[in-house]
């Protein structure tokens, strides 16, 4: 049995042995055949990966002694099936392709439990989508990757799996504002604001679950605050659909423009 995580320190176990190996480079070099486990990875992508732009002259031979190492780490899960380390990790097309059979990867699980929340959102089924989605951010164990050195092409993948985790605390705390508990997430939104001070999303749902609240001023502090930042920062103003949440404020709308649709783009939160 495969248990692959990468959503904290790097796990990887064939039959309950693990073959992460205690030196960095070796480690940072299986964090990325493991996140594209089944595909062909390119000896310059496994080299820029581990040397960025200063790659030694003996850098492929450097190279070939790490996957030498990994397959030694490999070899010790093996059982008698014929399988050897070298079908496990095997040399193709000038490149390297991990080779794991089916079992557990915490990626994948959480890609598809958000999926599965945001079907339920679509659907108009909150606290099923709730669940879905607590699920999902449930799986990480820290942050990505935190026990591995990163160079430049697993920085990249890092940083997408953080947005896609943003992302679905962003669904799951749409999904319990629908079920009326904005109470209850003003302590999370306001520690995820001061984290992530420009997130317009996040300012958004906390500007919402104060207005419910019955504490208006607070919703519009809390717009000001986002508007500082921009500037300061960026240069630029709130987003009109933030704009647009700011005005019902300062009018005294009786319910801020609602969520619809249920599920945020990249860049807007569910307003109309």
């Amino acid at each position: 049995m495969t248990n692959i995580g990468v959503l904290g320190p790097l796990r990887v176990t064939v039959g309950g042995t693990s073959l992460v190996p205690t030196a960095g480079k070796p480690r940072q070099l299986l964090a990325l055949l493991t996140l594209r486990h089944g595909q062909i990875l390119p000896v310059s992508t496994l080299m820029e990966e581990i040397w960025g732009d200063a790659i030694p002259r003996s850098g492929l031979t450097t190279l070939q002694t790490y996957i030498m190492q990994l397959r030694r780490l490999i070899g010790t899960s093996l059982n008698s099936s014929g399988t050897t380390a070298k079908d496990v990790l095997a040399t193709s097309f000038n490149g390297y392709q991990l080779n794991l059979r089916a079992g557990t990867f915490d990626l994948r699980e959480f890609e598809r439990l958000a999926a599965a929340g945001d079907r339920e959102l679509e659907r108009g089924r909150a606290a099923e989508a709730s669940g879905h989605l607590r699920d999902a951010l449930a799986l990480w164990r820290g942050p990505a990757l935190i026990d591995v050195p990163v160079g430049r092409v697993l920085s990249l993948e890092i940083i997408g799996m953080d947005e896609a985790r943003m992302r679905v605390e962003e669904q799951r705390i749409v999904s319990e504002l629908v079920m009326g508990r904005h109470a209850q997430l003003i302590p999370d939104l306001r520690m995820l604001v001061a984290q992530h001070p420009m997130n317009e999303n996040l300012s958004a749902l906390l500007m919402i679950a104060f207005q419910r609240m019955g504490a208006e001023w607070r919703a519009l502090e809390v717009f000001r605050n986002l508007r500082q930042a921009l500037s300061s920062e960026l240069g630029v103003e709130p987003s009109h659909h933030l704009q647009k949440l700011h005005q019902a404020l300062l009018t005294q709308a009786p319910e801020l423009p609602a969520i619809a649709g249920l599920r945020f783009t990249r860049s807007h939160p569910p307003l109309i």
